[in-house]
């Protein structure tokens, strides 16, 4: 599994190029926008999801604003049910914690067990912000660079509109 260091090194080595924020601490959207940093690009929640049997996950992106519902979202990607995956599953699979999901946590994912869903409005914006592993900082990623990214670890978005 990568850690920040390893991250940030694949990132140069790949050309994928970013701005870095650290800050303290962030759980929630509502806490990183209590921090008041004024960070280009659509800011974004992520949500570690799983179907009912949990034979499948499920990394959704949205703009941090946005109210989810996992019913629809279930149905648009074309699954029966969807729900939280446990803190042990994000671990496993992504190896991070909760607070620090992000779609940068997918280099750890080189089996590809993880799909990841992108919000329309998300894939639309020049940029996005992305914890880099960690929750005590933030990335600012062209969308040319995160598809890069994506290309690179393997993983074919998947696109709703919420």
């Amino acid at each position: 599994m990568q850690d920040i260091e390893e991250m940030l090194a694949f990132l140069e080595f790949n050309e994928i190029t970013y701005q870095r924020w650290d800050h303290p601490a962030v759980f929630t959207v509502e806490q990183v926008n209590e921090l008041a940093i004024q960070l280009p690009g659509i800011h974004t929640k992520n949500l570690f999801l799983r179907d009912k049997k949990a034979t499948r996950l499920f990394m959704l992106v949205a703009p941090g604003n946005k109210v989810i519902d996992l019913k629809d979202i279930a149905r648009k990607i074309g699954v029966n049910y969807l729900s939280f995956a446990s803190k042990e599953r994000l671990q496993e699979n992504l190896g991070i914690t909760a607070g620090s999901v992000s779609v940068l946590a997918l280099i750890n994912d080189p089996a590809c067990k993880v799909d990841v869903v992108f919000d329309e409005e998300v894939w639309q914006a020049e940029a996005i912000t992305a914890h880099p592993l960690v929750n005590t900082s933030t990335l600012v990623i062209s969308r040319l660079d995160l598809e890069r990214f994506l290309k690179i670890t393997n993983h074919m978005p998947l696109f709703v509109k919420i």
